[in-house]
């Protein structure tokens, strides 16, 4: 049954035909139990039917005999020598007389008896036994009626019948019986078709079954006992007959001297329902075969529907696999083929869905070039196959001016212009060309080996420089290109990218940027191939604990009162021992691995704010944020998270940003800035005046303080510009209502003019250097506050 091709296929189908062949079972069922109960009750009443008819017949023929024998006893009555013979009184006589006659008409039993019912002559010894049987009978009956009786005499039945004798008057009767017996029953039996049998009982014993006179038939004697089993009830019966069913009927015949006779008609019921059993053979055959063509009609029915649904489970099991390629195409009519038509419409749907995702995806939706995602995934498939290649990447010059001055609709249309360059470049038709976001750009070059490579990204930027004109706007774009190879450079796809990045910004920055095309050397990274597991060693040391938390105290100036501590990291290496910042934190903020430091800082703090609480000490921590840690959108819930663990208040902490991380991208650091300042944290501008800022971003930041940068302060004692610097700072946070804090803060002069500037709080050498969180405490105990004195040469500048 190779069309049962899913289990539930094969359940519908076979329920359909279990449906439509038990519906039949039980109409036909319920139709043959029916017919075959109307059969049972017809055949039951035509038995019936028949033993009443054999009844009657027996009752025919015995009115037969009794008017032969009437008739033969009037002739007798009627002679005159019997009449002489009466009259003469003599017995013997009149005995010889009824001998004789009796012998003609064969008759058993022949008597005589006078007026008054007194036997006069018998030919046998039966004759007293008959005539008082007689007697009770005849007392009532008209003197010219004849009367014929069934008596029982000796234990056998006869038939007896009884004429007047009359000279002219009644003078008597004369009476000739014959007995009930086999000749009769045959009779009966040939005639009604039915077996029949004599019974009689005396007084109250039990009835006895008379055997045939000619031979006793073997069933005699289990007739006999199921009778006596019966007790002989005068409505119908039913007998078992060697193993047959007989339906039995009782015919009484008559009663005499206490003594009751009766004939027993019996029909096989066997007999009798065959023909209906053979009917109803007929009918079972019938059915069954109805069953058989109707289950074949069901099982193609249910085929025929279901093979379209089967269709539609394939269809549905590629969908679901994700193979929207194949039409949903199903031979079907009404219900089923509107729902191929859903299935088809669907199908459609999910193909265009799955496009579009695919195209999100792996496509960049401005350029229309393939996005980092695709090129990484065709850079691994590349590299599968062990052959040589070269990656390219492009950073384009002055992009972020051009979205400052003309706006990022613009920006995006000069994007589209140099996607379309890039792809009419000159380059092969298996090379490949991707957006990896923003302004940066790279280009696969299979089977190009590095001085292939140079030629080809030499080539490019050419292109580029050529100006483009976009609405009367003359655009010179040029850019940065970095090259790495495989497999001088590394094997894997990551390595290669990162690589070929590292030698792109060193195309921008470095002297070589006169070319604008530089080849990844261990040079640019001079630490490459220590940084190859350094990525890994950084995990390890935050998981086996190799960080160390450092503080540096902040004061404040007004009240000489610490008020809280920046935190730092240090690593302390099993092997290289404690490692400066500068060699793993810039490495962190490339690779990302910056926000597991970050989040480390952040418990750190937490614990250390937790221990200095239960000993009466309330500050608050500054912890420095990157400028992936700031565009991180996860940020603020990430935050919530570690507070959550780790027990702290927000405003236990103060989050220090520096400028050039805002002003990566203003608006998305805004907003990340808002959701951190909603959470109740202190935000803090670091390194303020040496980067670029804008006063109309300033105003807007949700900021709580400003930190000089040491660059000022620590200068300020003989540069009075960084002095003015220094103290216009000041006076414009106070003016927007933040708090400043001065950092590099490292002679007591330096501490006397800040604070005569009204400054709020400082850091530096002076107060302490950054020290262990263990250590912290004890510093703690034997801090005092500075005492100097301002010098008279810096009072014009206060």
């Amino acid at each position: 049954m190779r069309w049962i091709t899913r289990p539930y296929a094969r359940r519908l189908q076979w329920r359909i035909v279990m449906l439509f062949v038990g519906l039949l079972v039980v109409v036909q069922a319920a139709s043959f139990l029916a017919i075959r109960r109307d059969l049972e009750v017809n055949a039951r009443a035509t038995i019936a039917q028949e033993l009443a008819t054999g009844e009657k017949v027996l009752r025919r023929l015995l009115a037969a005999n009794a008017q032969n024998i009437a008739d033969a006893s009037t002739v007798l009555a009627a002679d005159f020598g019997f009449r002489a013979a009466v009259a003469s009184g003599d017995r013997a006589t009149v005995a010889d007389a009824l001998d004789n006659h009796g012998a003609r008409i064969g008759a058993e039993v022949a008597f005589y008896t006078d007026a008054a019912s007194r036997l006069v002559a018998a030919t046998t010894t039966h004759g007293d036994a008959a005539a008082r049987a007689l007697s009770g009978r005849m007392a009532g009956t008209a003197p010219a009626a004849d009367l014929s009786l069934v008596a029982v005499i000796d234990q056998r039945p006869y038939q007896i019948v009884t004429v007047p004798v009359r000279a002219p008057q009644l003078i008597g009767h004369v009476a000739m019986g014959f007995p009930v017996g086999s000749a009769l029953l045959r009779d009966v039996e040939q005639i009604a078709g039915l077996r029949t049998a004599l019974a009689v009982r005396a007084g109250g014993a039990a009835w006895q079954v008379l055997p045939p006179a000619d031979a006793a038939p073997a069933d005699h004697d289990e007739l006999a006992t199921q009778v006596r089993a019966l007790g002989m009830p005068s409505a119908a019966a039913t007998v078992l007959l060697e193993g047959e069913q007989y339906a039995m009927r009782v015919a009484p015949l008559g009663r005499s001297g206490g003594t009751e006779a009766a004939v027993l008609l019996l029909q096989s019921v066997d007999d009798a329902v065959a023909p209906f059993r053979r009917l109803q053979l007929i009918l079972l055959a019938i059915s069954g075969a109805g069953l058989a063509v109707f289950t074949l009609g069901s099982i193609y029915t249910a085929r025929q529907i279901t093979r379209p649904i089967q269709a539609l489970s394939r269809s549905a099991e590629r969908l679901g696999a994700g193979d929207y390629a194949v039409p949903v195409a199903v031979q079907a009519q009404d219900e089923v083929r509107d729902l191929a038509r859903s299935f088809e419409a669907m199908r459609q749907g999910l193909q265009q869905r799955e496009q579009e995702i695919r195209r999100l995806a792996y496509w960049d939706t401005l350029t229309g070039l393939p996005n980092r995602a695709q090129f990484h995934g065709a850079l691994l498939a590349q590299l599968a196959s062990q052959k040589p290649l070269s990656v390219l990447m492009l950073d384009l010059d002055r992009f972020k001016h051009v979205n400052d001055v003309l706006g990022h609709a613009f920006g995006d249309r000069l994007l589209r212009q140099i996607a379309a360059r890039l792809r009419s470049g000159g380059l092969a038709e298996h090379d490949l060309v991707a957006r990896l976001g923003g302004d940066e750009f790279a280009v696969m070059l299979p089977g190009a080996d590095a001085d292939t490579a140079i030629d080809t990204a030499r080539r490019l930027r050419t292109l580029l420089e050529q100006p483009l004109t976009l609405d009367d706007h003359t655009i010179d774009v040029s850019a940065g290109i970095g090259i790495a190879a495989h497999p001088a450079h590394g094997s894997e796809a990551d390595t290669l990218l990162v690589r070929a990045e590292m030698a792109m910004y060193a195309a921008k920055s470095q002297p070589a940027h006169e070319t604008g095309v530089m080849l990844y050397s261990a040079a640019i990274d001079s630490s490459s191939e220590a940084s190859l597991s350094l990525l890994t060693e950084l995990r390890a040391a935050v998981a086996q604990d190799q960080l160390r938390l450092y503080l540096q105290p902040k004061i404040a100036m007004a009240t000489g009162a610490v008020v809280g501590a920046e935190a730092l990291v240090r690593w302390q290496h099993p092997l290289r021992g404690m490692i400066p910042p500068m060699q793993f934190i810039p490495f962190a903020e490339q690779t990302g691995f910056i926000r597991e430091l970050t989040g480390w800082m952040i418990e750190r703090c937490s614990m250390r704010y937790a221990e200095l609480q239960r000993r009466g000490i309330d500050l608050k921590f500054a912890i420095n944020l990157s400028t992936r840690d700031l565009l991180d959108q996860h940020l603020p819930a990430k935050m919530e998270r570690l507070f959550a663990r780790g027990g702290v208040q927000p405003q236990a902490l103060c989050l220090e940003i520096t400028e050039s991380a805002i002003m990566d991208d203003p608006e998305r650091a805004l907003q990340t800035l808002q959701s951190l300042h909603a959470m109740g944290l202190r935000l803090s501008i670091d390194d303020f005046g040496t980067g670029y800022s804008s006063l109309a971003y300033l105003k807007r930041l949700p900021l709580h303080e400003l930190k000089i940068d040491r660059s000022f302060v620590m200068g300020m004692e003989t540069d009075r510009a960084d002095l003015k610097i220094v103290r216009s700072t000041i006076d414009l946070a106070h003016n927007l209502g933040l708090t400043v804090c001065a950092e590099g803060v490292e002679n007591a002069q330096t501490w006397a003019l800040l604070k005569a500037l009204h400054c709020d709080e400082a850091q530096g050498y002076l107060m302490g250097k950054p020290m262990p969180e263990t250590d912290f405490a004890g510093w703690l105990l034997d801090w005092h506050a500075p005492q100097a004195r301002l010098r008279t040469e810096f009072a014009p500048f206060i």
